[in-house]
């Protein structure tokens, strides 16, 4: 090697070639001892991960210390599938309703692309103040406006994203390509199950199928799949993959499940070295357990006839998604750490995504969903488990004040500024924290990305959202991304 060439060499050229490369080892074990490549992830990530023979299994549902003081042990997501319409529902704009029908200048970003005019379409409802605080609420929601006081209103979302795929990743995972933990998985990671005999991760869908993505939106991605959100369902049997035989008597698939049980336990005993092959066993052991106590857990039939009345399951209409918000306030009560419902699936109408007719689309929906949570939201402060439960609600993004065509009243979507609203978990009630613009096009003040979002659920789980990470690739990934997020303090009492 000439001396030019041996000068314009790095400086990690230089220690990677000096010496064999012995320059470079040792620099790494010398990080290495200093805890450089340590991720600051649950010390029971490490047992789960060992090479066979070098560590004990570690349970990674085991419930495990919060980072920090915890105002709430479990999550219940109403996500809103398709894009509800703040200025219909939660967001209050005067002024759109004389513009309806006049063409404005005005920026927007949706489906149809980008545009600097548009036809308003003002809205459908009429708001009224309810509660304490005076909330304005659209007739839309009669029955949550009465809960106005136990909840917080985010006026002033924005996403990166205006496409559903790619949007719904972003709410479900903090990303807008797929392949990364969703935000149930980094709950269940970062604390674990209280509960050794159902899923720490629930997924309800809605009953006109999944949304689009479909499993990318609870997946564990590079995490371990104990953390991935299972897919149960609201009706007939929960998981058919653990349906027993129907000709076996209830005594004999207790023998059965037992003995199957036990045979688990004795395997996992033996293999305990064998990290991968005892992770094995202990999936199976969970399936012998749900087997066992999930049709205990969605059966209703031992809750009161006013219990069902509360969640609307005496209508045909609310049926369903009462079915499935009375599930998750079962399933809170077992110490399941997350649960996400659907309302919405498929396409178009099928869901929120409003382009042709808002008014068609919007009370079918919230129709369907209203009363349900609100009884929710009732039965959880009923039997004080709102305090440690958090509840979210909204979509991937909202919708557009203008028409998305020539004729109708449909509105694209809209990421620059949209509604959600949470409540419970150490939640302050009543308040609205920040604005969208006259018109509700774009959020203006206070505005909160949503890694803000999941910043703040994090922190009232007891997760320091910027501590909490799983070293992948290289480097230490976080459900904020690498860099951070701060929770959004105005709503937190």
């Amino acid at each position: 090697m000439s001396a030019n060439q041996f000068c314009r060499r790095t400086r990690r050229e230089f220690l990677w070639q000096t010496g064999g490369g012995f320059g470079a080892a040792a620099l790494t074990g010398l990080l290495a001892r200093d805890g450089f490549f340590a991720s600051p992830a649950s010390a029971a990530d490490a047992a789960v991960h060992a090479k066979p023979g070098a560590a004990a299994f570690v349970n990674p549902m085991a419930p495990k210390p919060p980072m920090l003081p915890a105002k709430a042990k479990s999550v219940i997501f109403l996500f809103m599938y398709g894009g509800p319409s703040h200025v219909d529902t939660f967001d209050y704009k005067p002024k759109l309703y004389p513009l309806d029908g006049k063409t404005i200048p005005i920026k927007t970003f949706g489906r149809g692309g980008k545009r600097n005019e548009g036809r308003v379409v003002g809205p459908k409802w009429d708001f009224k103040q309810y509660g304490e605080c005076g909330k304005r609420v659209s007739d839309l929601f009669p029955n949550v406006a009465k809960h106005v006081d136990k909840l917080a209103f985010l006026h002033s979302m924005y996403a990166e994203s205006p496409i559903h795929g790619s949007a719904m990743l972003m709410m479900n995972s903090g990303r807008i390509l797929s392949g990364h933990p969703s935000l149930g998985t980094w709950i269940t990671y970062g604390l674990g199950s209280e509960n050794e005999n159902l899923p720490g991760y629930v997924v309800m869908l809605d009953k006109t199928g999944g949304p689009i993505s479909g499993p990318k939106n609870w997946s564990s991605g590079y995490m371990p799949a104990a953390f991935q959100g299972t897919v149960v369902r609201a009706s007939g049997t929960p998981i058919h993959d653990l349906d027993l035989p129907e000709s076996m008597t209830r005594a004999a698939q207790r023998r059965m499940l037992d003995r199957l049980r036990a045979k688990n336990q004795e395997h996992q005993a033996q293999h305990a070295d064998n990290t991968e092959l005892a992770a094995r066993i202990a999936s199976y052991e969970l399936a012998c357990k749900m087997q066992q106590h999930a049709p205990e857990a969605f059966d209703l039939t031992g809750e009161t006839a006013e219990t069902h009345k509360l969640y609307g399951l005496d209508d045909k209409k609310t049926e369903d998604f009462g079915r499935k918000c009375l599930l998750a306030r079962r399933m809170v009560e077992r110490g399941v750490r997350f649960i996400q419902v659907y309302s919405g699936g498929a396409h178009n109408d099928d869901n929120w995504d409003a382009h042709t007719d808002i008014v068609a689309n919007h009370t079918k929906h919230a129709g369907n969903t209203d009363k349900p949570i609100a009884g929710l939201l009732e039965d959880l402060s009923r039997r004080g488990l709102l305090d440690e439960t958090i509840v979210v609600w909204g979509g991937e993004f909202g919708r557009q004040p203008t028409a998305e065509y020539a004729k109708g009243t449909g509105r694209d979507h809209n990421a620059y500024g949209f509604t959600m609203w949470l409540a419970g978990g150490g939640i302050k009630g009543g308040v609205s924290v920040g604005e969208t613009d006259e018109l509700g096009g774009a959020a203006v003040s206070d505005r909160f990305h949503v890694k803000h979002l999941h910043a703040t659920i994090l922190q009232q789980m007891g997760l320091d959202p910027n501590k909490l990470a799983y070293f992948y690739n290289g480097l230490d990934q976080k459900l904020v991304g690498v860099e951070g997020a701060e929770p959004i303090r105005q709503i937190i009492a």
